[in-house]
């Protein structure tokens, strides 16, 4: 009996330092899955779009060649939306799956990021986002995080680290001066508006995003005061 045409493939599964990531196909578009949970697919994007895009516009006004941080390469929907914009002076993206990696270097995910990968702003760090921000010296205007389902859902127990006190405090370490944190997450969280205040976030606030069926998609907003 032939799959029905919804049936997802599986084109890649790895195991990796912080389990399973598998690459699949269901009719036109690609998933990922990390550890059995749906992290993200190339259907649509929206969300993934207007976290670049909400983070650059509300960095202050006469901010020029600001430089972005995005955690997590996803399916690469972030990196290609920041590439299209010609005001970034870099674009440095962290990812700690190799297999997401090649996927976007070698593999079908290169027809979203190839020309963003191309882009001589562009660059990969193959690493921990948490151990990024705690060796790192560099600073950025934007830090856009993209490698849960949101502060209250984390793929794997440690990257709750990230939204803890501790967390956000090496967020902020990492921002200039006015420089904006975004947060991608499925569902809305008060409980982390609470906690981006508590850490010296100003400007707090968060924009949804509306999906076909359930809660909004939202991405969270803080500001580093200057």
């Amino acid at each position: 009996m032939p799959l029905h045409a919804d049936a997802p493939v599986t084109l890649d599964r790895r195991e990796g330092p912080h389990g399973e990531v598998v690459l699949r196909q269901r009719g036109g578009h690609h998933e990922i899955i990390a550890n059995g949970c749906f992290l993200m697919d190339t259907s649509d994007g929206r969300s993934e779009r207007l976290l670049v895009d909400a983070a650059y516009d509300a960095l202050a006004t006469g901010r020029t060649a600001p430089t972005l941080l995005i955690g997590g390469l996803g399916v690469g929907f972030s990196l290609a939306r920041a590439a299209a914009n010609p005001h970034w002076r870099r674009i440095a993206v962290v990812e700690r799956e190799q297999a997401i990696i090649d996927w976007h270097r070698s593999g079908p995910l290169a027809r979203i990021s190839g020309d963003a990968l191309a882009d001589p702003r562009s660059v990969i760090l193959h690493t921990d986002l948490v151990t990024h921000l705690g060796t790192t010296t560099d600073r950025y205007d934007a830090l856009c995080l993209d490698i849960d389902n949101g502060p209250d859902w984390t793929v794997t127990d440690d990257n709750g680290s990230l939204y803890s006190p501790a967390g956000l405090a090496a967020c902020q370490g990492r921002l200039e001066p006015g420089g904006v944190l975004a947060v991608w997450s499925a569902k809305p969280s008060p409980a982390f508006e609470d906690a981006l205040r508590n850490a010296g976030f100003t400007g707090v606030r968060t924009e949804e995003i509306r999906v076909a069926r359930g809660v909004p998609d939202v991405v969270h907003l803080a500001v580093r005061p200057a």
